[in-house]
């Protein structure tokens, strides 16, 4: 018995047209309004990112970590969702791309801030709030929750207690120098002794909350060793050349625009906050 397959019969009508020459299908390539925000790929490089700006030659697009490149518009030069696609300047007049906020959270257009929650996040002092603040802002308005200076983490446990956390009243801490064996980490496990699961302790490995800006942001190509016993604000200003604390803080407070200015633990921190703080009960 023979074991040969069956043969397979192939359907070619359409194939080849009238002079049996094979038949050319044209794929269409979509024209996508290059919006900002949308998210592309440039297969030639494997870059990937977010349309940040546009104009009628070249479109700038901006990676999950904050590099940005330039690209001609040729078409059919992009992947969109996976396939190909000729990027376009948006039409005058179209609605644009979400906003984004500081944070890279959608921007919440003509907010109303909400009603404070009994929730609170507290930061080690008035630089740590500002730069919360600038940064996180709008997310906190969104949310209803107020960040508080400590002015220190002293005898944290303390004020934890004091403030009485609980399943409507949570409350998040961002403590500077969260390292093993650290003085700041013995203080966070005995804060978060005192109301369990109701309080959240994180924190970043930087001296001070300044240097979790990347330094590139301030102009500098690496911040300054502090020596022990010396105070770390004063010595970065003194090796720097920035005057007092004060001015210090105003060149760096006033250097940041975004999460892409600081570095990825303080984003975590601030961010694992945020998410405690908001899951309290209504």
């Amino acid at each position: 018995m023979s074991t040969r397959p069956p043969s397979r019969t192939h359907d070619y009508r359409g194939a080849f047209d009238a002079a049996g020459t094979r038949t050319q299908t044209r794929r269409e390539i979509p024209q996508v309004p290059a919006e900002r925000g949308l998210v592309v790929e440039d297969p030639a490089s494997g870059f990937c990112g977010a349309v940040v700006a546009i104009d009628s030659r070249e479109v700038t697009l901006e990676d999950r970590h904050g590099g940005r490149r330039v690209f001609p518009l040729r078409p059919a030069a992009f992947l969109f969702e996976g396939q190909p696609a000729t990027l376009v300047k948006p039409a005058p007049g179209a609605p644009a791309g979400r906003a984004l906020s500081a944070s890279g959270s959608v921007h919440v257009a003509n907010l109303k801030a909400r009603t404070a929650r009994a929730a609170r996040i507290w930061v080690e002092g008035l630089h740590d709030a500002e730069l919360v603040e600038r940064v996180w802002g709008h997310d906190l308005r969104v949310e209803g929750i107020v960040v508080e200076p400590l002015h220190g983490v002293d005898d944290l446990a303390a004020a934890v207690r004091e403030f009485s956390p609980g399943p409507k009243r949570k409350l998040g801490i961002l403590v500077d120098h969260l390292v093993d064996g650290s003085k700041e980490t013995r203080q966070a496990r005995e804060a978060t002794a005192v109301a369990g699961e109701h309080v959240l302790v994180t924190g970043h490995p930087y001296v001070d909350v300044w240097e979790a800006v990347k330094p590139e942001v301030v102009g500098i190509r690496a911040w300054p060793r502090i020596p022990r016993g010396t105070d770390w604000k004063t010595g970065v200003c003194t090796a720097l050349g920035w005057g007092e604390p004060a001015d210090g803080a105003r060149r760096v407070l006033g250097a940041v625009r975004s999460f892409r200015d600081l570095e990825t633990p303080l984003i975590g921190a601030v961010e694992q906050l945020i998410d405690h703080v908001t899951q309290a009960a209504e």
